[in-house]
């Protein structure tokens, strides 16, 4: 058993972000990671993926992301970008530490991980964000589509989907570049329960991210209260011509699929070969399942990333946590430090809260 100030679980951008501001106030972070070395999620995420943030926005605190501030960095850049930060952070981070239980005590907490190994600490934040577990939504005759079925976690580049009929589930940002980058080589709808809404990349020749900055929108409590609903596509114009030239062409929510077939709500229907789920992800928390900290939706109870159910432990990473940056590189930072000045200072003020 050892002991430390804050236990992190988890060792992308919001654990290493956690960890580094644990460090900067002088405490002894330990970060947990089930993975097998650094970057976080984003290894697994498609080979094309590019952020929607210049470098600029898109960097963790006290380490510029390098390069070109203005350029839109790859997967593969933010991948060796935390490979470098993990190298820089003073805390330390062990990989391969799947957590699998964690119980508040008095005065702390007991975590223990796969390998039976038990760490207490005087606080806990769980920095796995709200990206663990693929959503799969309740749609009419997908358990029984004889075709093939992915989630968007699954998918890498479209080179295995030439030449076939596809429909992709969802009008985010990943649905869109990802049904544009199949429709190079298939034959690709894209399907949604509303309109798509697209957000200009640039206006009067500056990034929307410079003006979500300008004008605190993008920090702001507020903004997530203000625009609710789904956030609108980041468009420099190629997703929205594209869709308008029918490559992939948009269509409404299909009523059902039968078989290998896809019923449209027009009456019409064909057979598909691929659906893409491109329908977001949901937090995965199942080391905390005996704290009380979940709801019965396995979503964390929490009020700006501090839990209202067990005094000293945190969240970092969730999806609108505290503002639209929240589940973002350049937002992880910002609520770290918020929840760990709750957790640590103000554990007792919490507990009455609750």
């Amino acid at each position: 058993m050892s002991c430390g100030d804050v236990v992190v679980i988890g060792g992308g951008q919001a654990g290493l972000a956690t960890a580094h501001t644990a460090a900067a106030r002088g405490l002894r972070p330990l970060v947990l990671d089930a993975a097998a070395g650094p970057g976080g999620s984003w290894p697994s995420y498609y080979d094309s993926l590019t952020l929607f943030s210049p470098a600029r926005f898109s960097s963790l605190p006290g380490f510029p992301f390098p390069g070109d501030p203005e350029r839109y960095p790859l997967r593969d850049e933010v991948v060796d970008y935390l490979a470098a930060y993990t190298a820089r952070v003073e805390a330390e981070v062990r990989f391969a530490g799947r957590v699998d239980d964690v119980r508040a005590e008095d005065g702390g907490f007991s975590v223990t991980t796969a390998d039976g190994t038990v760490v207490r600490s005087r606080a806990v934040v769980a920095a796995t964000g709200g990206f663990g577990a693929p959503y799969r939504p309740s749609l009419p005759g997908l358990d029984d589509f004889t075709g093939t079925v992915l989630h968007s976690a699954q998918y890498r580049n479209a080179a295995p989907f030439a030449g076939s009929r596809i429909v992709v589930v969802g009008g985010g940002n990943s649905a869109v570049q990802i049904a544009v980058e199949l429709a190079a080589v298939a034959k690709v709808s894209l399907t949604t329960r509303g309109p798509l809404r697209f957000q200009p990349q640039h206006f009067l020749g500056r990034d929307f991210h410079w003006w979500l900055n300008r004008t605190g929108l993008d920090t702001s409590r507020l903004g997530p209260r203000l625009i609710k609903g789904s956030v609108s596509v980041i468009d420099d114009g190629k997703y929205r011509a594209a869709i308008r030239a029918g490559r992939p062409d948009h269509r409404p929510l299909f009523t059902r699929l039968d078989g290998n077939r896809v019923v449209w709500a027009d009456g019409t229907s064909e057979p598909v070969d691929v659906v893409v789920l491109a329908t977001g992800y949901r937090p995965h928390l199942p080391f905390l399942a005996g704290t009380g900290a979940l709801g019965p939706d396995g979503a964390p109870l929490h009020d700006g990333g501090v839990s209202t159910a067990v005094p000293g432990l945190g969240f970092v990473g969730l999806e609108r946590q505290r503002s639209f940056a929240s589940a973002t590189l350049r937002g992880v930072g910002r609520d770290a430090a918020y929840v760990l000045n709750s957790v640590l200072r103000h554990p007792a003020r919490h507990a009455t809260a609750r």
